[in-house]
């Protein structure tokens, strides 16, 4: 049976583990945390999650972009369960832009990742998908892919000073409603 599952924080060991590869994802202990991971996605404001982020260290992922609280300009995407999966950057072309996770609540940053990739992962009926991902669904599959090699998004800041509190990201956000510039809001001197 399906079940929300705590989402493991910040120290938690599993969040720093290099995660295993899939061998049988028909195993019934594999089905039973795909199931685990879906269910409590499902119950977050989220538009990802990796096994570890439940305590599972295995190299699986979901991403379920989707507007939400956390994410009103997020894209939509049915969710996708990744297994094993690996990807490449098209081009060497970066952009920073702002994050959140499950696992570190109450903080923002603005990391940089490749704005276009190529992913390659295994389906849950075993066969092997190549996709081309860009913008905020390239984001979310890089960070998600972080937590399977043992990082978190923190890991990827670039300056101190591109770490804020939620609260000061939702005032962001009601500047960029006001002021639609969603990707490059900077904070303003008071």
């Amino acid at each position: 049976m399906s079940e929300v599952r705590e989402i493991a924080q910040l120290g938690a060991k599993v969040l720093r583990q290099q995660a295993k590869q899939v061998q049988d994802i028909h195993a019934p202990e594999m089905q039973s945390i795909v199931s685990h991971m879906f269910t409590t996605l499902a119950d977050t404001n989220g538009v990802g999650i990796a096994a570890p982020q439940i305590s599972e260290s295995w190299r699986m992922m979901i991403i379920a972009s989707r507007p939400s609280e956390r994410y009103p300009y997020a894209s939509d995407m049915e969710p996708v369960l990744m297994i094993n999966p690996s990807f490449e950057s098209l081009r060497e072309t970066r952009e920073k832009d702002w994050e959140g996770c499950l696992s570190i609540p109450g903080i923002r940053a603005k990391v940089p990742r490749y704005t276009d990739i190529t992913v390659t992962y295994t389906s849950i009926e075993g066969q092997e998908i190549t996709q081309k991902f860009a913008g905020f669904i390239a984001r979310v599959f890089q960070h998600e892919y972080d937590h399977l090699d043992g990082l978190v998004y923190l890991d990827r800041v670039e300056n101190n000073q591109d770490i804020i509190a939620e609260a000061e990201f939702a005032k962001l956000m009601a500047i960029s409603e006001r002021e639609p510039c969603w990707g490059n809001i900077e904070p303003k001197a008071e």
